[in-house]
């Protein structure tokens, strides 16, 4: 039995003792959590009970961007020792399965991921993961930026999705979480330039304070018309959607250049239009983003190196005893909170 943080039902969290796994098979770490950050997932699950078929029918530890302390190391586990600092990918995919070896195991289908029903979160003191799919931090990353690396790595794999050249010109429609952190991976992947567009201006605030980004209010200024004063008429030569909301994705195609690249990372919640023959009039490349794999090395080395900075998005920082306060404070979407993260006790 473990304290943790359970989403008992649709509307309902408690703080209480609930059983959980404790046994390490010999390619597994135990992992005392520091810090976990409050995901829109996380959220959604709390006020709708579902995403798509994934639907909470029993009670579900919630959270799964993580950083902590190894414990103890499986029998098998030889690049890990305890003491190490380490952050995880919260998907563990049948590594025989045809997608893990064609090297994309975030879309296998019998992958488990923490907080997605049925499986249990780590909002909670420990953790048993595979080392496999858990990585050191350099000890100047601190337990904050390690939790933070599982949202950048969605960013790092649009980046790459994008094929981006140097000197390229980015949009991204959205400015919520994944948006701001597309934006710096689009930057860090060799983009000159990159354009965010949001209703919110307290979020285009906290994004537009970066070097190398600059940002559009859309209800000031449609963000094809700006993106076209800027550009000569041209258009970004990769534009990420981001933000999942149907007129964002319905203004794709007066984005791009010809001959662009459009990314799709934020997921609509309903089947939405989309203009496929204003993509087909610009030959647009069109590439899909579904969480991530084989990028949390990339990303946790550009954290590292100081070339991304994600701590200016680090909105809150929330005790464990507090952490139903937490959520509510994220279902409340203050419009300065960027990224809330909860502290678990040492």
């Amino acid at each position: 039995m473990a304290k943790a943080l359970v989403l008992e039902k649709k509307g309902q969290l408690s703080l209480r003792d609930i059983p959980v796994r404790r046994d390490l098979s010999p390619a597994d770490v135990l992992i005392g959590i520091r810090t976990v950050g409050v995901c829109g997932s996380d959220v959604h699950y709390y006020t709708h009970g579902k995403i798509g078929p994934f639907v909470v029918n029993e009670p579900m530890i919630l959270g799964h961007e993580a950083a902590g302390v190894v414990l103890e190391v499986g029998s098998e586990v030889r690049h890990m020792k305890k003491g190490d600092r380490v952050c995880m990918e919260p998907g563990i995919p049948d590594l025989s399965s045809r997608s893990s070896k064609l090297g994309i195991y975030n879309v296998d289908p019998s992958v488990r991921f923490w907080a997605t029903p049925p499986v249990h979160g780590c909002l909670t003191p420990e953790v048993v993961h595979p080392a496999a799919f858990t990585y050191r931090l350099p000890d100047h990353v601190s337990f904050a930026e390690g939790a933070m690396v599982e949202p950048f790595a969605i960013g790092v794999q649009a980046a790459l999705r994008a094929g981006i050249k140097p000197g390229d010109v980015g949009v991204v429609m959205g400015a919520g979480p994944i948006g701001m952190m597309t934006a710096l991976a689009a930057l860090a992947g060799g983009c000159s330039k990159v354009y965010v567009a949001d209703l919110a201006q307290p979020k285009l605030d906290v994004i537009g304070a970066y070097e190398g980004i600059e940002t559009i209010n859309v209800r000031q200024q449609a963000a094809s018309e700006a993106l076209a004063e800027a550009t000569g008429g041209w258009g970004a030569d990769v534009v990420f959607e981001c933000s999942g909301a149907a007129p964002a994705i319905l203004a794709l195609p007066g984005l791009a250049r010809p001959g662009g690249t459009v990314v799709l990372v934020g997921m609509p919640v309903d089947p939405v239009p989309f203009d496929i023959v204003g993509m087909q009039a610009k030959e647009l490349r069109i590439e899909t983003v579904f969480r991530y794999a084989n990028v949390y090395d990339r990303a946790i080395e550009l954290i590292a190196s100081g070339k991304v900075d994600l701590k200016p998005l680090i909105s809150a920082t929330i005790p464990f005893d507090e952490s139903i306060a937490a959520f509510d404070r994220a279902v409340e979407a203050r419009p300065t909170d960027v990224k809330i993260q909860i502290e678990m006790p040492a």
